[in-house]
């Protein structure tokens, strides 16, 4: 049996594209405590509703670890899945804007470079800006990551 790859290989990714991703996801109360307690994070502020009604935003707020990864995955399907080797890692992460349970995040990826890996002949590496938005477009997520991504098979 043979998977579906629908994500893209380094050939496809052209510098200064621009992908909006066709997943959206609303954030629940539980996806923010499931996700913080697995993390082992016992901040009150993702936790405690009494507590953080005392504070700034009034309501708990969303692990942002939990956004940068709800972002970065929903851009898999179009851009990684089945096509990534590795993910290299990140070069900058911003939470200009909280994101509370029950926004609903929507992702927009742009190719910032590509260059061929100098190593690996069959593969090259792709840095990557997503940023991902709540339901009223604000910006809530920015992050530049690099991939290292396979080349196109030779059969495809």
């Amino acid at each position: 049996m043979r998977r579906r790859i629908s994500g893209m290989y380094f050939e496809d990714f052209l510098v200064g594209e621009v992908v909006s991703h066709a997943v959206t996801r609303t954030v629940t109360e539980t996806d923010n405590v499931l996700f913080t307690c697995l993390t082992m994070n016992p901040q009150p502020m993702h936790l405690d509703v009494e507590f953080a009604a005392e504070h700034e935003f009034g309501k708990p707020l969303v692990n942002s670890l939990y956004t940068l990864g709800l972002v970065v995955g929903i851009a898999v399907p179009e851009l990684t899945l089945g096509t990534t080797i590795a993910n290299l890692g990140f070069e900058r992460v911003d939470f200009p804007n909280p994101v509370f349970a029950g926004d609903t995040i929507w992702v927009e990826t742009e190719v910032i470079s590509a260059r061929e890996s100098k190593s690996r002949p069959n593969a090259g590496i792709v840095v990557v800006e997503h940023r991902g938005y709540n339901q009223r477009d604000e910006l809530i997520c920015q992050c530049r990551r690099a991939a290292f991504m396979r080349k196109r098979p030779a059969e495809e």
